[in-house]
């Protein structure tokens, strides 16, 4: 009688780690975390079982945040809240002091603080270009500066958060566009200088994120912003605008090991904005 063969059951395909996964216990410190992007960012990170020291200029906004990166996962004593003005040198080394005080350590920095303003060559206040390239440019080469030491110990990511307009000009952004255009490249530099040591170093490069940024900018009247925001559709070769929540997981993406081998990058994630010479119907 034929001896009938028994098959072992196949052994279990090992699962693969979800996205930004390996951010799992390390310690970020993300700038500009009260609202848009960096609120995104900071809960996202929270989600993912990553510890935070988090900045803002609105303490009542930066608490809230915390709150919500607790309902994510995170013990409150594994969040540092900062309240900081990045235009005053001053506050971006007490951030960068308070953060390796009460952790020890950090693996990522994600430099997003920024400012915006309505200006051109026309228009242009040289107190105002002074201010943006003060938050968008010079903080974030401060505290790279004075945090090196650690990213290079825990062979750690920097990410940068710049803009579509750092790529290409946006008329009446004359200041800002330049701001994000000394960002990306300031990424570029840093990232050589480090890359021997093991640190990476990235921008992301949004397109049009609805957040407050046109409030900041003096631009008050929702129905305005409303129509700003629909006309800016029109200017993205996906006919929409982005969220902060896609824009967070572009910078997990840049901040994790998922990213291993690239380094001095900045990231597109504008919509298919940089592909349209004319605005689309």
């Amino acid at each position: 009688m034929e001896q009938i063969k028994t098959m072992s059951a196949p052994s279990p395909v090992p699962s693969t780690p979800g996205p930004g996964t390996s951010l799992k216990g390390k310690v970020a410190l993300i700038t500009g975390a009260s609202s848009g992007i960096g609120a995104s960012v900071a809960r996202y990170f929270a989600s993912l079982g990553c510890r935070l020291a988090l900045t803002g200029r609105n303490l009542d906004n930066l608490q809230e945040v915390v709150e919500e990166c607790i309902e994510r996962g995170l013990e409150r004593d594994q969040i540092l809240l900062i309240q900081a003005n990045f235009e005053d040198e001053s506050d971006v080394k007490k951030t960068a002091d308070q953060t390796i005080q009460k952790f020890k350590q950090l693996d990522v920095l994600v430099n997003n603080a920024g400012t915006a303003s309505l200006d051109s060559i026309e228009t242009l206040k040289l107190e105002t270009f002074d201010t943006i390239f003060a938050v968008n440019v010079r903080a974030p080469l401060y505290l790279t500066h004075l945090l090196a030491p650690h990213l290079i110990a825990s062979k750690g990511t920097v990410v940068n958060n710049s803009s579509l307009y750092g790529i290409r000009p946006m008329p009446s952004m004359t200041s800002y566009s330049l701001s994000k255009k000394s960002l990306d490249h300031m990424t570029r530099c840093i990232a050589e200088e480090l890359a021997p040591y093991g640190v990476r170093v990235n921008a992301v490069n949004p397109g049009v994120i609805p957040t407050r940024i046109l409030e900041r900018m003096g631009v008050t009247d929702e129905a305005v912003q409303k129509t700003m925001f629909e006309f800016c559709k029109k200017t993205h070769a996906m006919r929409r605008t982005g969220t902060v929540d896609e824009i967070a997981k572009v910078v997990a993406f840049l901040a994790s090991s998922d990213s291993s081998f690239t380094t001095g990058e900045s990231l597109l994630a504008d919509g298919g904005s940089h592909l349209l010479v004319t605005t689309v119907d």
